[in-house]
């Protein structure tokens, strides 16, 4: 997966939290059993398309929501967007799970489940549609959602790429 080299800067950005699972698990020891909570977060500023996700474990649910929302500032990643919504249709891949994303026009809506949403929603993303394919597991699928939303290109790039004007395209 091709991360922004760039870090952004998680202070100067207005970002909304969201938890899209969480999991309680279980180590077992000879004194019995150690549960503890495992919180999958997505977190993101609609206005300026910026998102990232984190994940956290402590033995309460809000101190693992405390520390996923901590790693999820750390990995921001800026998406390219038109107006409201994707540039181009794209699909995404992590493990086997497989996001694909395309274009919808306005009124649309974010035609999305449950850890797909929680992405496009805080990247601001208004208008999309999208289709989850093999595995459900939310890490996978927002794993693989991130994969998509850094693949997506806009126009100016694209141009220069192919070493034309954006006017040409």
């Amino acid at each position: 997966m091709t991360m922004l080299k760039n870090k952004l800067d998680a202070n100067q950005y207005n970002l909304k939290d969201q938890v899209v699972a969480i999991n309680r698990v279980t180590k077992v020891v000879k004194g019995g059993k150690n549960m503890s909570f495992a919180a999958l977060v997505v977190v993101g500023d609609a206005a300026s398309g910026v998102v990232g996700y984190g994940s956290g474990k402590a033995r309460e649910v809000p101190q693992a929501i405390r520390k996923g929302i901590e790693s999820a500032k750390k990995n921001l990643v800026k998406v390219n967007l038109t107006e409201t919504t994707i540039p181009h249709q794209v699909l995404g891949r992590f493990g086997s799970g497989q996001v694909l994303l395309k274009p919808a026009p306005e009124g649309t809506g974010v035609i999305a489940g449950g850890a797909v949403r929680a992405v496009m929603t805080s990247a601001g993303v208004q208008n999309v549609l999208t289709k989850s394919i093999g595995s459900p597991n939310p890490h996978n699928v927002v794993k693989a959602t991130f994969d998509a939303l850094t693949q997506l290109r806009d126009k100016a790039a694209v141009a220069t790429s192919r070493g034309k004007q954006v006017e040409e395209l």
